[in-house]
Parts: C-alpha cells; sequence; structure tokens
C-alpha cells in the first residue's frame, strides 16, 4: 500500500461507485465491504488513518456488559456476534482475555455471576469461554496485587482484545488487496451536484495542495466525530447528529496488573465502567465520558479525568498509581448519536445510526469498533440504493482480513504478531540489514525495523503516523517515544527521501505532541 501509487490511480480515474470520506474504523470497514463487492472504491482521509477516535480506544472488542445491565439485549447480541466474527476474521489482532470482576459484598456473586452467564447466551456459538464465579484464593492468584481488604472473591468471564490502529491498519490494506485507492491526508473540501443529487466531490491533496474532482456514483460520509462537518457540505442548516463524548485511559507500567488477567469495576462514581487491562507489556486504565461541546482532532484529558482514574483504580489495585507512575494519558472523543433532551453522554445511544440527506449523502454515525463490521455493511446496503449500483451480497462475515494468521486462545501479548504474515516482511528487513533489528528504544518492544515496513507498506507519511499509529510507541510509554523521535525521523526521512531538516523538523513536532501525553507531577489549576 503507497501512497504515491495511490496518487496515480487517482489523477488516472475519474468516476467511482463509492466514494468514502473518513478513515477511521467506519470509513475503513465501508472501504472493505465495498471493495470486496466488487464496487469501485475511493476513500479519503484527512489526517491519517485512524488518527483520531480509532486509534484512542480501550482496546477492547466486547458485547458490553454495561449495556446488559441497561436491558439493550440488541445491541449486546450483535456486538458479541461481531466480536466473534473478529477473532475468526483477524486471529492475529485480536485475542480472548480473561476478565474478573472483584466481589466485596455477598450480593455481587448472584449478581454478577448470573449476569454473566446471561452474557455467554447471548454469544452463542461465538462464545469465547464461559464464565465462572472464582472464591478469595482463586481471584488472589489471577490478580496478585488486587485490593484484598474486605475482597470475598470474582466472577471471571471472557472477551476480546485488540489494537485499533493495528486493526485500522489491517483493514486499510485489506481494502488496498481487494482494490479499493485509499489516501490518508487528503481532504474533501466540497460535495459536487448534479441534478439536485450528489455525484461527487472537490479532493484536496494536503501533502501537495492539488486538487482533483471526482465523480461518485455515492458519497457516503464516515468522518466520525467530524461527520456532522461534512454534512454541512451537503446543507449547512444541518441539525447536529453527533455528539462527541470524552473518553480518557491512563497507561502504567505492567507492574499494576500482575498476570494476564483484567480487572471490570461495574460501577464508578459516575456511573460507568472502569477496565484495568494488561496491554502490550503495560496496565490500561480507563475510561471516562465527558461531553464535549466540540470535536478536536487532538483532545486532552481533563484534569478531573485523570484524578477520577487514579482514585477509582487505586481502589482495586494492591498498589495505588500516582500521577508520577502514569507513561501516557491519551483521550479520544466517542461520535454519539445526539439525541435531543439528553445531556448525560452515558445515557446516549452507543448504537449506529444511517442517515440519508435530500440530495443523497448517505452518512453513518455512532456504533463502537466492535461493530465495525456490521455498522459498514449497513451503510452499504443504504449506499448501493441511494447510488443506484448493482446488487451484490456482502461478503465480509467471513473475509479473512490481510495478515490473517491462525492464533491459539492462549495468544501471546507480544505487539509483533499484530503483523500476522506481514512479520515475515519486517523481519527480513532486520535481516537485509543488522542495524534495523535493533530496539527503538530500551523501552519499547519495536525494532528500528518496524519504521521501514511502515514507510514502505503501510503508508506512514510522518513520525507521529510511525510512533502513534503503526507502532503503539506514544501509548506505551510517551517519555521514551520522544526520545526514540530522532533516530526513528532519520530512517524514516530515508525511506520518503527527505532530508536531514525534515527529520528536526518531523522529532520537533513529535516531541511537542507526546509533551501533551504526560501528566504533570502536580495537578494544574
Amino acid at each position: 500500500m503507497k501512497r504515491d501509487a495511490m496518487l496515480r490511480r487517482l489523477e488516472a480515474e475519474s468516476e467511482w461507485d463509492v466514494l468514502v470520506v473518513g478513515g477511521g474504523a467506519t470509513g475503513l470497514g465501508v472501504a472493505v465491504d465495498a471493495a470486496t463487492r466488487g464496487y469501485r472504491t475511493l476513500l479519503v482521509e484527512q489526517a491519517d488513518f485512524a488518527s483520531a477516535t480509532s486509534s484512542r480506544s480501550t482496546k477492547l472488542v466486547h458485547g458490553g456488559v454495561r449495556y446488559l445491565e441497561q436491558g439493550d439485549l440488541r445491541l449486546v447480541m450483535e456486538a458479541l456476534h461481531e466480536r466473534g466474527l473478529l477473532h475468526a476474521n483477524a486471529p492475529h489482532v485480536a485475542r480472548n482475555l480473561p476478565f474478573i470482576v472483584p466481589r466485596y459484598r455477598w450480593w455481587e456473586g448472584p449478581f454478577y455471576g448470573i449476569g454473566l452467564k446471561t452474557y455467554d447466551l447471548l454469544a452463542g456459538r461465538l462464545n469465547l469461554a464461559p464464565s465462572r464465579t472464582l472464591d478469595r484464593e482463586e481471584t488472589i492468584a489471577r490478580i496478585p496485587n488486587v485490593e484484598t481488604r474486605e475482597l470475598l472473591g470474582g466472577v471471571m468471564y471472557y472477551d476480546g482484545q485488540f489494537d485499533d490502529a493495528r486493526m485500522a491498519v489491517t483493514l486499510a490494506l485489506s481494502a488496498a488487496d481487494h482494490g479499493a485507492c485509499l489516501l490518508n491526508y487528503a481532504r474533501v473540501t466540497d460535495l459536487h451536484r448534479t441534478g439536485g443529487a450528489i455525484a461527487g466531490a472537490e479532493i484536496q491533496d494536503l501533502e501537495s495542495g492539488a486538487r482533483k474532482t471526482v465523480r461518485a456514483r455515492v458519497v457516503v460520509n464516515a468522518a466520525g466525530i467530524f461527520a456532522d462537518a461534512v454534512r454541512r457540505l451537503d446543507d449547512p442548516a444541518a441539525p447536529a447528529a453527533v455528539q462527541p463524548s470524552q473518553g480518557v485511559h491512563l497507561v502504567f507500567d505492567g507492574a499494576f496488573l500482575a498476570g494476564q488477567t483484567a480487572i471490570m469495576v461495574p460501577h464508578t462514581d459516575d456511573g460507568r465502567v472502569l477496565f484495568v487491562i494488561p496491554w502490550h507489556g503495560r496496565a490500561l486504565v480507563g475510561t471516562t465520558d465527558t461531553a464535549m461541546p466540540e470535536a478536536e482532532m487532538e483532545p486532552r484529558p481533563l484534569p478531573d479525568e485523570i484524578e477520577f482514574i487514579l482514585r477509582t483504580a487505586g481502589r482495586y489495585l494492591g498498589r495505588d498509581p500516582s500521577r508520577n507512575d502514569v507513561l501516557c494519558a491519551f483521550a479520544g472523543q466517542r461520535p454519539l448519536v445526539s439525541v435531543p433532551g439528553k445531556s448525560a453522554t452515558k445515557e446516549l445511544s452507543r448504537s449506529h445510526e444511517v442517515l440519508i440527506s435530500n440530495a443523497g449523502l448517505v452518512t453513518i454515525v455512532g456504533g463502537k469498533w466492535t461493530t465495525y463490521r456490521r455498522m459498514a455493511q449497513d451503510t452499504m446496503d443504504h449506499a448501493i440504493e441511494v447510488g443506484g449500483l448493482p446488487l451484490r451480497p456482502c461478503v465480509t462475515e467471513t473475509l479473512r482480513l490481510h495478515g490473517w494468521k491462525p492464533s491459539s486462545p492462549e495468544a501471546t501479548a507480544d505487539p509483533m504478531r499484530l503483523y500476522g504474515t506481514d512479520l515475515d516482511g519486517v523481519e527480513a528487513l532486520a535481516k537485509e540489514d543488522p542495524g534495523l533489528a535493533a530496539p527503538l528504544h530500551p523501552a519499547l518492544p519495536y525494532p528500528r525495523a518496524t519504521v521501514v515496513w511502515a514507510a514502505r507498506d503501510e503508508m506512514a507519511r510522518t513520525l507521529e503516523d510511525v510512533l502513534a499509529r503503526r507502532t503503539r510507541s506514544l501509548l506505551l510509554d510517551a517519555r521514551a517515544s520522544a526520545e526514540a523521535a530522532p533516530e526513528a525521523a532519520l530512517l524514516l526521512a530515508r525511506e520518503l527521501g527527505r532530508d536531514g531538516a525534515w527529520a528536526a523538523l518531523q522529532t520537533e513536532a513529535y516531541r511537542r505532541l507526546a509533551a501533551g501525553y504526560l501528566v504533570p507531577a502536580t495537578p494544574s489549576g
């Protein structure tokens, strides 16, 4: 997947069946669906693939235990079905993960036990493993550093874990494998009409500044938190359909969560679920739920959100985490479906909706990573009708995604397994040039070869693309990633044909970015 080749295709072809605006989970899913149905598909993303919400999730492929408690059985069943499909279609990216709900009151045993058995039943044949009740000793054995004061035991169940940004790259590569044209750093600046119906768009390549007008039988707006901005290119008076909701996560050293079992806290002070999850050798803790006035590409954790997570996590870990222990603090905004009269984002629907404007713009809003495939299928079913495309069935339920490689239920958490069959290519680079076998940084799990691979085969264009999304260096340890930046920038510059001055500018910009992912030793304000 090379950007220069994609640009040549864009220049050579002016007519497409489907134009997808947005390169996050939803847009990439739509591109895979459209391309595998045989439609001429173009996707454009104004920044990098998954650069906003879709790289900043809780890293779970799950049905949503909280939604079960709320009685939203339809959403839970859909998500559990999609969880099973994702494990089958991308076993190199997703893996099974045991979770324990610690019990500190007698009634929590039957309450959560029955609820999680229902969770198992709703998953049906795609269930990952049965839930069961644990006594105090079993719970401590599974989570050695859990808070033991007044601990009675726990309830263990299974859900899925994945790497969101790597999944996005996998989808982009899968779409390209099936003939889609994809461009990052390309923005839709206007929508064009024929006879009152949307029939294409003007696209600007943000690297060169060049503009290109393309025709498309249907335009799909999958811009996530920025979907309303695209809708207003069609109708300036379009009411808001998206309510951004900020979720914050803190990343700690893996010692805070010994072993490979996650903790699920079912009720926090704000009514949300809190997760403490092993991820790439770290402990990831989140999330919050804060309504935000506007969509932001680079949101920052609020001081109250950081304090909330530290305080709540401290109740369930044997060692209380402090601000000095935070390796990274990151925020993402969910594109929740806006509902008039509801203000608390935890009350808003996590379901998705497909909206069709009078001019034929197809917009997909809401949803979550777990259901990305179903969202794409529903969107394309509508887009086919709007665009008058020949009817062709969806094939993604059983589609093996790029890099597919079988994996056991006890799959390792090694970040390099996420490359699947592409790992052979990364390792070949390191054999050709032994210098590329060296680690990016002693505190990071990636060899330097991943930088070269990202540039050559995964359309990485900036140092941030490499350190934040092609690898997860930024989230695993923001400070270490900043220290790795100069060497990584030089490698990237060599691959992209840039000079040392470009590498220096990239390093400076990345270090400024990474500083925003660090937590001050004392609260601000």
